[in-house]
């Protein structure tokens, strides 16, 4: 099934790792859990305008967690990790 890349693309990562990896021109996003990495690659050159070089994906499982008497889960969700050509940068934050 065909997704529109907003769709595909849900949000970006905003930790201190993230920023760190954007000065070797690499950006990390919350991407569809159902994306694969060719999917990833358009949604973000079709949204941002650039030209990506490399797409690298992880499954980030939830961490158990406890409130009280209640044992339940974070949710599971899926972290992309785009890297851009030099000449390309993205204005995120």
């Amino acid at each position: 099934m065909l997704k529109e890349p907003h769709q595909i693309i849900i949000r970006p990562v905003v930790t201190e790792r993230a920023y760190q990896t954007q000065e070797g021109n690499a950006y990390t996003f919350e991407v569809a859990p159902d994306a694969n990495k060719a999917q990833i690659k358009d949604a973000v050159e079709a949204l941002f305008s650039v030209k990506v070089i490399d797409v690298r994906t992880m499954h980030k499982r939830g961490k158990a967690r406890r409130r009280r008497f209640i044992v339940g889960r974070t949710r599971r969700w899926k972290k992309a990790i785009v890297k851009l050509s030099p000449e390309h940068t993205l204005e995120i934050m």
